[in-house]
């Protein structure tokens, strides 16, 4: 089976069970694999573009094949740090970004921790607001608020019956008055 691409859209607004209803139904279209390896059924999503022409994409099924689990990519950045090449973030990368953003500009961080917080209670991005959060080092604000959209719907989906999104949202950086 060959590798299947659509573009989706994917709303942000509305609660946590509507968002994970509309990206499993989304799943429920695909077709089913016959095997493993080159008979198993892939698919890539893309789901968001940025300002700068790459685009954030889901591949399923993801390295561990997990139900509804999918991999978070984005096109043409490097999150390994140096080591071989990776186009997925980790959680820990864009941890390490905010918590760079935190100690560059604390202001600035604040407006960016409300979006965050505003797309993680389920609302849309606001896209002029978001590119104008400039920091001198790090991901852009769009590629961090867009990446979490994701990640907090993977959660959702993964981690249903347990925190979901909030795993998630709880180990960001603060900033403490």
């Amino acid at each position: 089976m060959s590798i299947k691409f659509k573009t989706i859209s994917v709303s942000n607004e509305g609660s946590r069970n509507d968002l994970r209803k509309r990206v499993v139904n989304i799943f429920f279209e695909e077709e089913h694999g016959e095997g493993g390896g080159d008979l198993a059924s892939k698919y890539i999503y893309y789901v968001e573009e940025l300002i700068d022409g790459n685009r954030i994409y889901l591949s399923r099924p993801a390295h561990l094949k997990k139900g509804f689990d999918f991999l978070i990519h984005v096109e043409n950045i490097d999150f390994s740090k140096g080591r071989k090449y990776r186009d997925y973030p980790k959680h820990s990368d864009l941890l390490d970004d905010l918590n760079l953003k935190l100690r560059l500009d604390n202001n600035l961080y604040l407006i960016l921790l409300e979006e965050i917080n505003y797309t993680f209670n389920c609302h849309e991005i606001n896209e002029d607001r978001i590119r104008k959060l400039i920091f001198q080092k790090g991901y852009s604000s769009e590629l961090v608020v867009k990446v979490l959209k994701w990640f907090f719907i993977e959660q959702d989906i993964r981690d249903w019956n347990y925190s979901g999104r909030k795993m998630l949202f709880n180990a960001l950086p603060k900033i403490v008055i």
